[in-house]
């Protein structure tokens, strides 16, 4: 028997119809006690353009491309 996933928003309920379209929110604490909280999210949602305003984005890490 086959089994399906599906995605749905942790904000709004919104099912996400493809893994590449999600938005994952990644809340860590300077206290490490506290642990580490992970959101799903539609990029549709109110809640994601908000807190893409107020936030700042975060360079890629490790090596750079290949240009071929």
């Amino acid at each position: 028997m086959a089994r399906k996933t599906i995605v749905v928003s942790d904000l709004s309920g919104k099912e996400i119809a493809n893994e590449r379209d999600s938005v994952k929110i990644t809340v860590t604490f300077g206290d490490a006690r506290k642990g580490v909280y992970v959101i799903d999210a539609h990029p549709d949602d109110p809640e994601v353009a908000v807190l893409t305003s107020k936030g700042r984005q975060q360079a890629r890490r490790g090596r750079p491309k290949k240009e071929s």
